[in-house]
Formats: C-alpha cells, structure tokens, sequence
C-alpha cells in the first residue's frame, strides 16, 4: 500500500470513528450517567449497586430478557471476585456486551464487502414505513459504488408513489440506476424486472426495496415470500441477503418489529437507524442478543457516508467511552 493510500485509509478511519463517537453521544450519556448513579460513593458493587445497573439498563432500551442475562453475569463475577469497583465494574461490562453480540454471530466487516460467487448479489429489503429503510438504501448503493461496485435498485414498494420517488432522488443522489414502474404495480413484477436487469448489466449488487407497510402477518409473508419466488426465476438462490431495516430511536418497539419480520420472512442481517438522534441506542444491544441476527450496519447521522458497517468492537469502544 502506497504511503498516500496509508495516509488517506487513516483519514477514513478516523471519521468514521469520529462520526461513530457523535452517533452514540446522547446513548452513552444516558447510559453512564445511569450507570455512575449506581456506584456513586461506593468503594465496591454491592446487590443495591446491582439492582439500579439492572434499572439503568433497561432505562437505556437494553430489553428485559437481555439486561437479566447481563446482570447475572455481573453477580457471578461479584460473587467470585468479591471486591468489584466503579472501574471493574465497566470493564466487566463492556466484556458482557462483546460477548452478547459474539453469542449473535454479528459479523466484524471492515467495508461493506459482498460474498464471492454471488453475482449480481441480491439483497431485498424490509422494514416500517419511515424507519429511513429508503434512506439506508441510498447510502447502502452509495457505499458499495464507493467500493468500485456497479449497484442497481429495484423500487418494489409500489404501494406509495412517494416509496418510488423516494428511491429514484436516492438512486441519483448515489449515481445509480434505478428499475421501476407506476404506482400500484404487482411488486413482484418490478423485483424480477430489476434482477433480470442485474444480470443483462452485469451488476455487482441489485438492491430491491419492499413495501414498508405492517399489514397483517398472513399478507406480508405471502408478499415477500411472491417476491422470493419471482426472483428466484432470474437466480435461483436470490436474495441472498434479507435486510431488516430498524429505527434505533424506537426503542423497545423496534424489537416488536423485528419480532413481526423474523416471523414473517428469513431475515439474515438487520441495519439499525438513526442512532445519532436518540438515547436509545442500547435497542442494538438488545436486539442483537435475542434475535441472534447480525447486526450488520448502522446509521450515525444524515450525510450519505454515514452508514457504517457495524463493528461490534469499534461499537462497544464508543458506547465505553
């Protein structure tokens, strides 16, 4: 590597560390201010210092089932260690939640690499209306073009005009192609469109949007399971990634959708959303832990560079600091 590329990889490397820090700000202020309320004063952790961690966390959007697990953790090692401090304490902690997203088989991706043998790679993505599903899209497509990669989107959400408009400013806003037709077409139509596209342009990455709407269970799956099926068609094992997208500023009900789209679909990697405006942040950890799916991009801010490929080591780094 040529020094100007060293020099220039390092630049990149400290804005997205930079960018990463001022994206979990308002989270892990909330969370140690929390967290240094419960040791206030306190030479060693004691069952009092325990409960109000267990409250702290839970307060931060950790979840209930998580935060348990967390403070059980944390009363073996005080148990066994017996004389645990303020410092200890955080250290302890930050091992727990490494671990937890270690136990989620959360990928450590340097760059938003794709699989080799997968081309076009197909990803179909779900996720609400207005949890910025459109938004990760766009800078998805963004950070692959960045890579040298040709990307193509496919606007199935037909359902809102505003869904296909949304997704062409961003298509261009990233400088690529876009596949789509006039509200209300068959959805599916439009996926097989955008595949069979993919494979004529000899696209790298094909991303197909999907309709936002949490309708009943029974219709989204028969939706997305259509949408499959015609893909399938053009590349037999197509998607090969399903991407939930989640707001992180949601909280506890962006838990609750996940829990409808896992049921709904195979969902293999899940982006989490708009970290930088929340103190809610502790939702990935949480999310990460009981649906045991990668989490594998975040968004820390508005610009469209600001999605990062999430780094559970970089995250928790950041959270601690």
């Amino acid at each position: 590597m040529s020094i100007y590329l060293m020099a220039l990889f390092k630049i990149f490397s400290r804005e997205k560390k930079e960018d990463l820090d001022k994206g979990l700000e308002k989270t892990r202020e909330g969370f140690f201010s929390r967290i240094a309320k419960a040791v206030a004063g306190k030479s060693t952790v004691d069952e009092d210092s325990l409960d109000d961690i267990e409250e702290a966390l839970i307060a931060s959007d950790v979840g209930v089932e998580t935060t348990i697990k967390i403070i059980k953790k944390l009363e073996e090692r005080v148990a066994r260690d017996k004389y645990l401090n303020a410092s200890d304490l955080h250290r302890i902690l930050k091992e727990e939640i490494v671990e937890l997203f270690a136990e989620s088989s959360s990928e450590n991706a340097e760059d938003f690499s794709i699989p080799a043998g997968k081309h076009p790679y197909v990803i179909m993505v779900v996720g609400v209306n207005g949890v910025g599903k459109t938004t990760t899209i766009g800078k998805l497509a963004h950070q692959f073009k960045q890579q040298g990669k040709n990307v193509l989107l496919g606007a199935a959400d037909t359902f809102r005009a505003a869904a296909v408009d949304q997704l062409t400013i961003w298509s261009e806003r990233a400088g690529v192609p876009i596949v789509k037709q006039s509200q209300g077409s068959d959805p599916a139509a439009v996926a097989f469109d955008a595949v069979q596209s993919g494979v004529s342009k000899d696209s790298d990455v094909v991303i197909i949007d999907t309709a936002g709407r949490l309708h009943n269970k029974v219709n989204l799956m028969n939706e997305l399971s259509k949408i499959k099926r015609v893909m399938q068609k053009v590349i037999p094992d197509a998607p090969h990634e399903v991407l939930l997208v989640l707001d992180a500023s949601t909280g506890q009900n962006a838990i609750e959708q996940a829990k409808q789209f896992t049921a709904a679909t195979d969902v293999t990697a899940i982006a989490l959303t708009k970290l930088d405006g929340t103190a809610k942040g502790g939702v990935v950890i949480g999310i990460a832990d009981q649906f045991k799916i990668p989490v594998k991009y975040i968004g820390v801010g508005e610009k469209i560079h600001q999605l990062q490929a999430f780094n559970k080591e970089e995250f928790v780094d950041s959270l601690f600091k």
